[in-house]
């Protein structure tokens, strides 16, 4: 996502920008999936990112264009590249050959960016998601793109999905003078589940003298200096088998692990057992190193979990704050009284001397946008790629069926449409927000009451998408036109309805709870010209009520009741 530079630095350096340590990406390979999908998750975290749905259309291009490549996080120009003769229609991360690639920045070492490189992460995807049509295709392409015309981003892991294979892939940079970057790309086994949260995460893994991109068996590709790279800089002196890419190029220290790794730690925790082994390498408290520097407690890179995942699993753990764990943020005393499980920025504070930090969970109130790739073989490709996408925060969105062919973007998601610096009650990102950030005011008795819309609205959608899905099936085979069009219809209707709903939860809400009153309607009794809804005053809670009296209770003792 945009973000102006969010690094976890080598050995401890720790920086927070207005965007840090955003992203995350839950991928969930075939195998492991309910319904035979692939699928990845992604939260957009920005404090500066709108949440607008881009659109790429297909396009046909004369011999000898040029394409403009301007940095995603800034609009820098970087420079520019050749344009290929055609490209292919993208909806967000999501292509119309049921490609998705999605990223989370992970730093690494400083020294590492090369500030000459045209290609930054941001365009990597989206140039190569107009360009490919299967993962293999995508890794292979972002590869030469970096070698011809360098990469100035920091360390990035990506997760490049298509309809068939989930693929881990993770870069960095060479540095100022040195064009390109290393690299490594695992292939998820199918039946398994992966994630990554802003600390790279792949670490030993066998590495390949040939990348044969046309053969299917292959399930590693690496550069060939990832690590005689690592040995040159003085990163790495062992064997070549103990070489770790993470470890090399970004150690994990307590913040890498704490912001980072833990949000990975709690969605393997909701679907699989035996992870309570890895909470203190997770929360940053015991991490184990080698001789290497590396840490040996880590996390597996992919597991097994204990139930097939669907979509609506994965829209529930993109909305975590870390619920159950003795790290619940809505059960300090920095929820305040009504168990807010958020905590404002900056994340790291200090008082009387000491330093502390508040968590960094899953779902986050700066988010941008967020979305679930759902990639499914079994259909053709204009109506088999689905991009979930919703606004604002992943814990109080709801994630709409955009499907990746479609032409036009619904006007709620549309670019333009309202941007952060002006309001408009026709944009999702703003009417979304709106429903958030009252309900930060009385979390406990106001989520709820959104979970409820969110499920009424999956409901609506997985009921219209069964039945669309195949008359479009059947439709595609007649009249591919006319099916792209009420594709494009379908998705339309399904993100006006959202913004109608949520506009009316708004004003529910809104009614209901404002002035710290709970109010609710009563019938107006025969010859009354109204009659006022019935209005109740909800003490605080006892632990509220005993911090004021620790703090101020010897100023507000009430003296006529002595």
């Amino acid at each position: 996502m945009r973000k102006i530079s969010a690094f976890i630095l080598f050995m401890g350096l720790f920086i927070i920008s207005t965007a840090g340590f955003a992203c995350t990406n839950f991928i969930v390979t075939k195998g492991a999936s309910a319904d035979g999908s692939v699928m990845v998750s992604y939260a957009a975290d920005s404090h500066q990112l709108y949440g607008d749905l881009y659109h790429y259309p297909a396009a046909k291009y004369a011999k000898g264009s040029m394409l403009k490549i301007y940095e995603w996080d800034t609009g820098k120009y970087l420079g520019e590249i050749p344009q290929v003769e055609r490209t292919y229609n993208v909806v967000g991360n999501v292509n119309e050959y049921q490609l998705a690639i999605a990223e989370t920045t992970y730093g690494g070492r400083e020294e590492l960016v090369d500030p000459d490189g045209i290609m930054d992460y941001g365009s990597l995807i989206y140039v190569t998601l107009q360009r490919t049509k299967t993962a293999r295709e995508a890794i292979k392409l972002m590869t030469e793109l970096m070698d011809q015309y360098g990469y100035c981003s920091s360390g990035e892991s990506f997760s490049v999905i298509d309809k068939n294979e989930a693929w881990i892939f993770e870069i960095i940079g060479k540095g100022k003078g040195n064009k390109g970057a290393v690299w490594v790309a695992m292939l998820i086994p199918d039946g398994y589940v992966c994630a990554h949260a802003n600390q790279a995460r792949i670490t030993t893994f066998p590495y390949q003298k040939k990348n044969n991109w046309t053969d299917a068996k292959q399930s590693v590709y690496n550069s060939k200096d990832v690590i005689s790279f690592a040995k040159e800089k003085g990163y790495f002196n062992g064997k070549d088998e103990e070489f770790s890419f993470s470890d090399t190029y970004a150690p994990v220290d307590f913040s890498a692990a704490r912001f980072c790794e833990l949000r990975v730690w709690a969605f393997y925790n909701h679907i699989s057992s035996g992870m309570e082994k890895y909470w203190d390498y997770a929360t940053g408290n015991d991490i184990q190193y080698n001789e290497h520097g590396y840490a040996t407690n880590r996390m597996p890179l992919w597991i097994k979990a204990d139930r097939k995942l669907s979509q609506r699993d994965l829209f529930k753990y993109m909305g975590d704050h870390l619920e159950g764990t003795e790290l619940d943020m809505s059960k300090d005393i920095g929820a305040g009284p009504y168990g807010v499980p958020y905590r404002w920025r900056p994340m790291t504070w200090d008082l009387d001397g000491v330093s502390y930090i508040h968590e960094r969970t899953t779902a986050t109130q700066q988010t941008g946008f967020s979305f679930i790739a759902q990639l499914r073989s079994w259909l053709p490709d204009k109506i088999g790629a689905i991009n979930w996408f919703g606004a604002d925060d992943a814990a109080t969105t709801v994630y709409v069926p955009m499907y990746a062919s479609i032409t036009e973007i619904p006007y709620p998601f549309r670019t333009g449409n309202g941007d952060l610096m002006n309001f408009t009650m026709e944009s999702a990102f703003w009417i979304f927000n709106m429903v958030s950030n009252f309900a930060y005011t009385r979390y406990n008795a106001m989520y709820p009451e959104i979970e409820k819309v969110q499920n009424e609205l999956y409901s609506k959608f997985f009921n219209d998408i069964n039945g669309f899905d195949k008359k479009m099936e059947e439709l595609l085979k007649t009249n591919p036109d006319d099916a792209i069009e009420q594709i494009t219809q379908f998705s339309a209707e399904e993100a006006k309805y959202t913004q109608q709903k949520w506009t009316e939860l708004f004003a529910y809400l809104f009614t209901k709870y404002m002035d710290g009153n709970v109010k609710t309607p009563r019938e107006v009794p025969e010859g009354y010209k109204y009659y006022a809804p019935k209005v109740e005053q909800p003490r605080y809670p006892d632990f509220w009520y005993n911090a004021i009296v620790k703090d101020h209770g010897d100023k507000i003792i009430d003296k006529s009741k002595k």
